[in-house]
């Protein structure tokens, strides 16, 4: 199986699992994803956020995902459990598809290192 093959079925698969779970059967779209990522990286459950802790809860999910590729690291939690994190390198002018292609193998990088894949085969 090819690489694009590869990431092509393990993306499928955290879509139908997400969405299954979280979406009563409608598919999500990657920015779902990644606001569930922030929550998850959150720590905290589920709870009601107002608009801009939906926007900080992205952009921590975005710095995790971003973290193995060298763009950000972990800094600290701050007083009320919210991480932070700074920025290592800029990130690189991609296009649209670029970025989307970038940021899924980042999700699927995420979910592998939580062991998502490894009961793959019960759905």
């Amino acid at each position: 199986m090819s690489k694009k093959e590869d990431l092509k079925e393990k993306w499928d698969i955290i879509i139908n699992r997400l969405s299954s779970q979280f979406a009563d059967g409608d598919v999500l779209d990657v920015d779902a994803i990644i606001y569930l990522i922030g929550i998850q990286e959150l720590g905290k459950g589920h709870q009601t956020f107002k608009k801009d802790e939906k926007i900080n809860l992205m952009h921590i999910a975005i710095c995790k995902l971003l973290e193995p590729y060298g763009y950000y690291e972990f800094e600290y939690f701050d007083d009320d459990g919210w991480p932070h994190y700074k920025t290592i390198n800029e990130l690189p002018n991609l296009k649209p598809g670029e970025q989307s292609v970038l940021i899924k193998e980042a999700i699927i990088h995420y979910f592998n290192n939580l062991g998502f894949f490894n009961n793959e085969k019960s759905l």
